[in-house]
């Protein structure tokens, strides 16, 4: 059983390197506040669920890329950003860029 471990936090290790992927952008998102074993372990256990889905229902990976949750959430990352800049000391305001189009 602990073979099986090494094998996936190596593969776990590999996909946090990679660029522009959903892994690495949920590694640098984990390693920042739980750190990297913790993290790296988290990317393995997401492969892993990855996998089963695959195989259990027959169906292709597909790739979400490294920003899926921030687009997902995208009003709760908006609140959290301006409270950290209001926390040191800056008035914000959010205005919305207007495409040029």
């Amino acid at each position: 059983m602990d073979g099986y471990r090494a094998i996936l936090s190596q593969a776990a290790w590999a996909a946090s390197h990679s660029h522009r992927t959903y892994l690495a952008g949920q590694y640098y998102r984990l390693a920042g506040r739980r750190g990297k074993k913790r993290a790296i372990i988290a990317v393995a256990h997401s492969m892993l669920v990855m996998s089963y889905h695959v195989l259990r229902d027959g169906v292709n990976y597909k790739e979400l890329g490294p920003n899926y949750l921030d687009k997902l959430h995208e009003h709760r990352l908006k609140h959290y950003l301006g409270k950290r800049l209001e926390s040191l000391g800056h008035h914000v305001t959010l205005t919305p860029i207007e495409d040029a189009a």
